[in-house]
């Protein structure tokens, strides 16, 4: 007697992702998967197999690390921009991308005046005709000095605000309002004479304020932002607490906590690495400039904005997950496909502004 030949057989059917290529012996192990990955076309994707990936460092590791797919990092390789992470039609159409996306390192502002035109560009007054434009967003760069016993409290010593063509709008040094036990001159450059008659915190705080809300209401930037302007910067919740000042979430445009740019982990990248890996040059190699921080943060911003990710055919602006709305045995009968179409990003792209 065959008993091999009376058993059923097993279905050896797959269920794979396609955002990721994950794939899974049941539907209900897609179906879980879906809800909790947030797949959406915002995410970065490997321009030669279309797989998508949480971060762009996980897209680079794809493209150029040890376990890289040797299909995908051949053709990278020879036609490959390794700052964009864009694929091109030729060796020759890369190099003519190079040259627009490699950029130079900005030079810092007391580099190209008189000390005088320097001392009056620092100030702290307002440049009104950069700050009437209108741009639609702000970049922002505190340096610290050390307050407390141990001189490691920080304290804000120095402030720069840039629009987006990387025009100074107000640039001043700080007064504490604590006593500064470190001026940690070998990152800062500065000294007790810079801050000891400096424009005094919350003067500091009620022009930037100024410059960021446009004119419009508090009840019309909490709810949308109206003509308020969008705040970009590296660590903005710790430049904000050092001035003293709030600022809308949803109006905060922040490299270190943008979720393609932060490692796998969702640990934050540091700007020198991010401005060296995406901008193509190096900052903070010696004192630090809040200038070149505001202006490499504003770059690292408008490249990203500027991606086109289609939205208008996959995909919602809206930041989260649609799973809920479904009953379970509908998202059964889903192929896979259409479960990425009800996948939604659990992050506001930077395209959509």
């Amino acid at each position: 007697m065959d008993t091999e030949a009376e058993l059923p057989k097993r279905s050896t059917a797959r269920h794979k992702c396609v955002a990721c290529y994950k794939q899974f012996k049941r539907k209900d192990h897609l179906i879980e998967h879906m809800k909790i990955s947030y797949h959406s076309v915002h995410q970065p994707k490997c321009a030669v197999c279309q797989k998508l990936f949480k971060s762009f460092e996980s897209l680079r590791e794809h493209l150029t690390g040890p376990l890289s797919k040797a299909h995908c990092s051949g053709i990278f390789s020879d036609r490959g921009c390794n700052l964009c992470m864009n694929i091109f039609d030729s060796p020759s159409s890369l190099i003519k991308h190079k040259e627009a996306c490699s950029l130079s390192a900005p030079v810092p502002v007391e580099k190209t005046l008189s000390n005088a035109e320097s001392q009056k560009k620092i100030s702290g007054a307002i440049d009104e005709k950069r700050s009437c434009r209108g741009p639609k967003a702000v970049a922002m760069d505190c340096e610290m000095v050390g307050g407390g016993s141990n001189g490691t409290l920080d304290l804000c010593a120095r402030v720069c605000l840039v629009d987006e063509d990387e025009n100074v709008i107000f640039h001043t040094y700080v007064q504490p309002q604590l006593p500064v036990t470190n001026y940690r001159y070998e990152v800062t450059g500065l000294t007790e004479e810079d801050i000891k008659n400096a424009m005094p915190l919350k003067e500091v705080k009620d022009k930037i304020l100024e410059i960021l809300n446009n004119g419009e209401s508090t009840r019309r930037l909490m709810l949308d932002g109206g003509k308020a302007r969008l705040l970009v910067g590296h660590g903005l919740e710790h430049d904000l607490d050092s001035l003293r000042m709030n600022y809308p979430d949803h109006m905060l445009r922040d490299t270190a906590k943008y979720r393609p740019l932060m490692k796998t982990n969702l640990v934050s990248h540091s700007l020198k690495y991010l401005t060296r890996t995406y901008l193509g040059y190096d900052i903070q190699s010696g004192v630090h400039d809040p200038y070149e921080d505001c202006v490499s943060v504003m770059r690292l911003y408008k490249r990203f904005r500027g991606q086109d990710h289609q939205v208008e055919e996959i995909g919602n602006q809206n930041p989260t997950g649609s799973f809920d709305s479904y009953k379970y045995k509908e998202l059964e009968k889903m192929s896979p496909n259409e479960l990425y179409q009800i996948s939604k990003s659990d992050y506001r792209c930077w395209c959509l502004d």
